[in-house]
Formats: C-alpha cells, structure tokens, sequence
C-alpha cells in the first residue's frame, strides 16, 4: 500500500485528502504545519506528498525547496488557492512535480497522484543500494547483511541509506545532521552518536568486521568490509 504524506493546514481540506487516497487505496498521514511536514517527510520514508502552497512554520515551496536540496526525490503534488500561472510556474521550478489548485474534484487529485506514484516505479535494481555485504531495497524499506535481514527504524534506515550512498567519503555529524534529520545541526547534541552505535549494533553481527568507521575529529564513513 502507497503511503502519503498530506501536509495541509486546512482540516476539512485534508480530511477530504486522506479520505478520498484512501478510496484509491492509499494510506495517508496529515500533518498541519510545513516544518513538521519536512521532518516527517524526510525521515519517514513517504511514497508521495501532497504540499499545500500556503502553511503555518514554513511555506510550501521553502518545503519542496529543502526536500530537492537534501536529495530527497519523492514525488510532490503541490495544492493551492493560488491559481496564477507565476505561482504554479514558482511551485513546479521549486522541484514540484504537479500543481493542483483549489477548489479541486478529489477525484483528479487522487488520479494526478496516481500518475506521480506510476512515475516513481523504475526498475528494480535501481531500488537497491550494495555496498560489500550490506544491501537496502529502497522500495520495500527492508536492509540485510550478507542476506541476514536487519531490523531497522526509519531514522536509522535513512542514516545507513546515507551512509551507503557516500561510501568511503568522510561525512560530518553536521552532513549527517542535516541530510539525515533535516535541521541546523547543534553541535551540543549526541544524537548523531547514539543512532550511529544503535545501527552498528545492528549491522555487525559477532564475528563480523565492522563497517562504519569513526574518523577522530571529522565524523563517520561507510566502508565494505575487509
């Protein structure tokens, strides 16, 4: 089942979202907020985002903006009363991929979603990610090492995808910070080195040699093991 995240401030606009996805079959989470919208959207692994133009805590297109800069490419279908073409064209240069406005028939925006989700089907290796033994499939969220399956949070799952798309690059808890949660990175906290001795205990089994590596005074990288 498609999951989606609505971010729309309006209750009953997003009620009638989430019921009408979920006629078609999908499973929909709503928050009100932009910047809640962005953390959710970062770590939780969406299939697609429904984006309303005008939100509380951070604007619509700040939101898609930040998404396309912290390399997340899941598909957005923005929603607006703004229905000038310099709005729609701000929306979709943003990194938008569709742009609905308001008052819309909810059965275009489920159809429009949809298109966006039978867009985001390529083939299935490039839904996997190898690195030595480790393997993640992007698509189904599942990760194993040396086919031993891993039990993986979502946070924790987006850390070690991180991690494997930069393998053998020396990455910053501040890199870490802010492609993996999203925000300014504070340099007081130990989250960074908390989730990070979580995923070793989870992806170096006994007897294993140890994949993440810690760089004195820089940060983390990813190797295969030797």
């Amino acid at each position: 089942m498609a999951r989606v995240l609505v971010i729309e401030d309006d209750e009953v606009t997003a009620r009638e979202i989430v019921t009408e996805l979920a006629s078609h079959g999908m499973n929909a989470d709503w928050v009100a907020d932009g910047r809640e919208g962005l953390t959710r959207a970062l770590n939780d692994g969406y299939d697609i985002i429904t984006l309303d133009r005008l939100l509380p805590g951070m604007d619509g297109i700040d939101v898609v903006a930040a998404l396309r800069d912290r390399g997340n490419d899941t598909p957005v279908l923005m929603i607006s009363a703004l229905s000038d073409v310099d709005d729609r064209v701000r929306g979709l240069r943003a990194g938008g991929d569709d742009y609905l406005t308001k008052p819309f028939a909810p059965d275009e925006m489920a159809a429009r979603a949809e298109v966006l989700l039978r867009r985001r089907q390529p083939n299935a290796e490039s839904n996997r990610l190898r690195v030595g033994e480790l393997e993640l499939d992007l698509m189904r969220h599942v990760a194993n090492r040396n086919g031993q399956p891993l039990t993986l949070l979502p946070t924790e799952f987006r850390l070690l995808e991180y991690l494997m798309r930069n393998a053998g690059q020396v990455l910053t808890r501040t890199m870490i910070f802010e492609q993996v949660w999203g925000f300014h990175f504070d340099p007081g906290t130990n989250v960074i080195d908390v989730h990070i001795g979580r995923l070793r205990r989870k992806i170096d089994g006994p007897g294993q040699s140890p994949l993440i590596r810690t760089v004195r005074g820089s940060g983390y990288s990813l190797a295969p093991a030797d």
